[in-house]
């Protein structure tokens, strides 16, 4: 039976990038990917490698005081990115049609303790922790079969690396 966490200790934000970015090229319509961690965690960080690694040449940044931004690919995909910080209620984020964005791509969504009521139960939680300057450590933890999949996915990718 395969694992349902994974924990990372990033050493820089180039490598925090760089494991974005591998678990980016893995995404497709439908992932949930939610980020939990305090300011500064390195969310946005994380998601700039996921949106590189997905294949958007789009600028990536916190879409905090707009809640949702969308990054474009070649192919007319989608990827959501949603900051649910400054939601006030369950009812507030319910009315962002997250099965609509389900339909067109991949979301990724910070502060999701927020909305947790109306995320779909398959989804990768990934919880973020400064732990000085530089460092930051990664607790995945996968809840369904596409969510394990990604994990292992990730998982293996980042042993294969670190064992070189």
């Amino acid at each position: 039976m395969p694992a349902t966490d994974f924990d990372f200790l990033s050493h820089s934000p180039e490598e925090t990038r760089h494991l974005g970015a591998r678990l980016g090229a893995l995404l497709l319509p439908g992932d949930v990917l939610c980020l939990q961690g305090e300011l500064g965690a390195g969310k946005t960080t994380f998601t700039q490698g996921l949106a590189q690694g997905w294949g958007t040449f789009d600028a990536v940044s916190s879409p905090t005081f707009i809640i949702v931004n969308v990054y474009r690919r070649a192919d007319d995909g989608r990827l959501f990115h949603l900051d649910t910080y400054r939601l006030d209620s369950g009812p507030e984020a319910e009315e962002l049609d997250i099965d609509a964005m389900l339909m067109r791509g991949p979301l990724v969504v910070e502060w999701p303790e927020r909305m947790e009521n109306v995320l779909p139960d398959e989804r990768l939680w990934i919880t973020l922790e400064h732990v000085d300057d530089a460092e930051r450590r990664f607790r995945f933890e996968a809840r369904g079969a596409r969510a394990v999949e990604l994990l292992e996915r990730i998982r293996n990718t980042e042993h294969a690396i670190r064992n070189k």
